[in-house]
């Protein structure tokens, strides 16, 4: 005590104390937690289905920063119910086996997650109105090839022009592809998707939420039209949704928001080679830091092709594809 205050002064007090818990590196163990998959995501909320019912839920604070995108298989605790107004906590993401990311350029550091666990990447393209961009849809091959997916290009609205014209670009790559016009049968495009996890990307106005709403009746997904004045079609799709595919052989479908930029800058050269494991043993004795490019002195691919031990088109159109991280979308 100070010379100042006394024991029983007014003035004197004791400092009040902490009163929280002690801290422990003890994590809860969420035995209780069951088994979910995220559908779609807006603004911080989270759907998914449990054991075939919807339910709400939020994002656990230990989870931090972790994104939790649609298609993630997660573990969530909580109100599991799905009736109005009750909300779920996703506390654990499961590791995902396939991860489709792009940047926003070419130049951005910053990866973005669009899905994850898809194995099939259907590239829909419009072959008219609007007018199809082959430098998105090489771009977009890429990401497929990067991410480990099975690609598909899915050509729409072939009343309107001759499939082959576009075609005849990817058939050297070995691109598996299906055409679809309004109203058609879509007996080959489903036998494509039966029994995979397959997300939808392409332009806004191509198509994706028409051929969605074909195959799945009960999304009632919002359909835009092309503007006439620029080619462009209307963003109707606002967030990517998953969706079961009807008819009991199982498999889902993502439908995804138009893009019109699919930056490339998180994939590697020599990532994008393995994809093409013909070509790829041929660049064994490649310098070292070659990138395969039509540009590089000594590379494998221009010694196989003079020996005629590779498709020079195939070659061509694997360059095309290097060529696509840094050309940019054909806006």
């Amino acid at each position: 005590m100070s010379g100042r205050y006394y024991e029983h002064d007014q003035e004197h007090y004791e400092r009040p104390r902490r009163h929280t818990r002690p801290r422990t590196k003890e994590r809860p163990s969420y035995d209780d937690a069951v088994d979910a998959v995220v559908v779609t995501v807006d603004r911080g909320r989270f759907t998914l289905l449990v054991d075939g019912a919807t339910v709400m839920a939020m994002k656990a604070r230990p989870l931090g920063r972790k994104g939790v995108v649609v298609g993630d298989r997660v573990r969530v605790v909580g109100d599991t119910s799905g009736a109005p107004g009750s909300l779920a906590r996703i506390v654990e993401v499961r590791e995902r086996e396939t991860v489709l990311r792009r940047t926003a350029d070419d130049d951005d550091p910053v990866e973005r997650v669009i899905v994850s666990n898809a194995s099939q990447l259907v590239v829909v393209a419009a072959l008219a109105d609007p007018e199809p961009r082959p430098r998105l849809i090489d771009r977009a091959l890429v990401a497929a090839y990067d991410a480990g997916m099975q690609p598909l290009l899915c050509l729409t609205k072939s009343d309107l022009r001759d499939p082959e014209s576009l075609l005849v670009t990817y058939r050297s790559l070995g691109v598996p592809w299906v055409v679809t016009r309004r109203g058609d049968d879509l007996t080959e495009v489903r036998a494509r998707l039966e029994g995979r996890t397959s997300v939808l990307v392409g332009h806004s106005g191509v198509g994706k939420s028409t051929l969605v709403n074909a195959l799945v009746p009960e999304a009632h997904r919002e359909v835009g039209h092309v503007n006439a004045v620029t080619g462009r079609g209307r963003h109707t799709s606002t967030s990517a949704y998953m969706l079961p595919l009807p008819g009991g052989r199982g498999g889902w479908i993502i439908d995804t928001p138009g893009i019109r930029s699919f930056g490339l800058a998180h994939v590697e050269p020599e990532h994008l080679i393995e994809a093409f494991p013909d070509l790829d043993e041929m660049t064994e004795d490649c310098p070292r830091g070659c990138t395969h490019g039509e540009d590089e002195p000594e590379c494998g691919l221009d010694d196989a092709v003079a020996a005629g031990q590779a498709d020079p088109e195939r070659v061509q159109s694997f360059r095309r594809l290097l060529a696509a991280r840094s050309t940019g979308p054909d806006y």
